[in-house]
């Protein structure tokens, strides 16, 4: 069992960055995702990276602006978010897959973290 902490969400301007980390004992070991969701909406898949080599994989919706990438001696996962968009405004939450390859859907996942907003105003 693992438990997920996230952070590093703020309000920020339209064009600015952040970077979300994901942290939790043995994440090493698991396939992690991010998702949002955004107030009356459903969450929503944002990218996601193997255990292991840490390949990614990406909504169309953040390609070419997002990156995730993990750390496994700090057993951190991030969310690297450039060129920020009122419309990636949402609660962001890191999902973790014991036995999945990827967890690129809500089903996919074994465990969730608390979320951290982002607030991005134009």
């Amino acid at each position: 069992q693992v438990q997920l902490v996230e952070s590093g969400g703020d309000l920020v301007q339209a064009g600015d960055s952040l970077r979300l980390s994901c942290v939790g004992s043995g994440l090493d070991n698991y396939a992690v995702g991010w998702f949002r969701q955004a107030p009356g909406s459903v969450r929503e898949f944002v990218a996601t990276i193997t255990r292991g080599r840490g390949s990614p994989y990406y909504a169309d919706s953040v390609k070419g602006r997002f990156t995730i990438s993990r750390d496994n001696t700090k057993n951190a996962v991030y969310l690297q978010m450039n060129s920020l968009k009122p419309e990636d405004t949402a609660a962001y939450y890191c999902a973790a897959s014991q036995w999945g390859s990827t967890v690129s859907n809500v089903g996919e996942a074994d465990y969730w973290g608390q979320g951290t907003q982002v607030t991005v105003y134009p």
